[in-house]
């Protein structure tokens, strides 16, 4: 008897020796491990002459199980924040070790020997892989100062057009109002020249002093409305207690209490917890409040004895018979 084998294929243990690679249930399972494995093969040899980089994402870190090799093997070639697409399995495809390790398997597991060049990268196609990949590098870099180039410029252009909005903003509170009167410094000092020019005028005419215009000499159009201090109240920079910290009149002279009591607060802090507890429960409806007297304990069902059930059932007979005689007599 052969000595037992493991077949990785299958999944299982044989003791027929060589003639399992050629049953009908290893090459079925040969077929579609290999038929599993082509598809990223073949896309990984399309990128040989067109190699595609791309800006790193989690997704780039993929692995595909070679089947040949027994291991895990990267998809993609990432080094820094740039991947090359499929550049890890070409890469894997064109060492040595996997072209050994490929033919080993064909050997040990007689697979038909025209699909064994569809999984290997000769050096030749390697070479032409890395001079794609220098070009893509190119390319990359060329798209990349394009859109850097076009972000610049539309940072420009957003401030080039906020700049406009704030220069338009600044002319029209410089333009006066007539309506309202010029708030403009050059309107002030014409105001100034004609008050000071009154000082000509009769002397019994009383005329109020002209106001300090220093303040506005400072280039922004302020327009002055006078002094609005309330006489005998005072403001909050003079030291006066605010308006909202200021005491009620209605309620200055009495000490009133806002909201609700703490007993009143108890109270409705104990239904709250009894909404919690069923509606049908027994004692719902009980008034705690209530006047009871001392007889108020059941006359029957002897629950507070000690005994048996059956004891309490006889006492109760008993007890039942004796008041039936005495009301019979009365």
């Amino acid at each position: 008897m052969a000595p037992a084998q493991r077949c990785p294929l299958c999944r299982q243990t044989f003791f027929c020796g060589r003639g399992h690679v050629y049953s009908r249930k290893h090459r079925r399972q040969l077929q579609a491990a290999l038929d599993r494995l082509l598809p990223q093969v073949e896309a990984a040899r399309k990128a040989v002459r067109s190699a595609q980089v791309e800006r790193y994402v989690p997704e780039h870190e993929r692995r595909c199980w070679c089947l040949c090799c027994g291991c895990e093997v990267r998809t993609h070639l990432s080094h820094g924040s740039l991947t090359v697409l499929h550049g890890g399995l070409l890469e894997h495809l064109a060492s040595p070790e996997h072209k050994k390790a490929t033919n080993r398997f064909w050997w040990e597991n007689k697979a038909e020997f025209q699909m064994k060049e569809k999984f290997l990268i000769s050096p030749q196609e390697y070479a032409q892989f890395k001079k794609s990949m220098v070009k893509g590098l190119d390319s990359y870099e060329e798209k990349e100062d394009e859109v850097i180039k076009e972000m610049a410029a539309h940072i420009r252009e957003v401030e080039h057009s906020r700049q406009e909005v704030v220069r338009s903003i600044l002319e029209s509170q410089a333009v006066p109002d007539p309506e309202e009167g010029s708030s403009a410094p050059g309107s002030w000092k014409g105001t100034t020249s004609q008050i000071t020019s009154t000082s000509q005028w009769p002397l019994y005419l009383d005329l109020p002093p002209a106001p300090e215009l220093d303040w506005m000499e400072t280039g922004q159009p302020l327009t002055f409305i006078g002094h609005q201090d309330t006489p005998g109240l005072g403001n909050i920079h003079s030291g006066a207690t605010p308006p909202w910290m200021a005491q009620d009149e209605e309620h200055s002279s009495g000490n009133q209490q806002i909201g609700p009591s703490y007993e009143e607060f108890l109270k409705e802090k104990e239904k709250q917890k009894l909404k919690k507890l069923p509606p049908d429960r027994v004692g719902a409806n009980f008034d705690h409040s209530s006047s009871t007297s001392a007889g108020w304990l059941p006359s029957f069902g002897r629950v507070w004895n000690n005994g048996r059930r059956w004891q309490s059932r006889h006492q109760f007979k008993t007890e039942a018979a004796t008041r039936n005689k005495q009301q019979s007599k009365k």
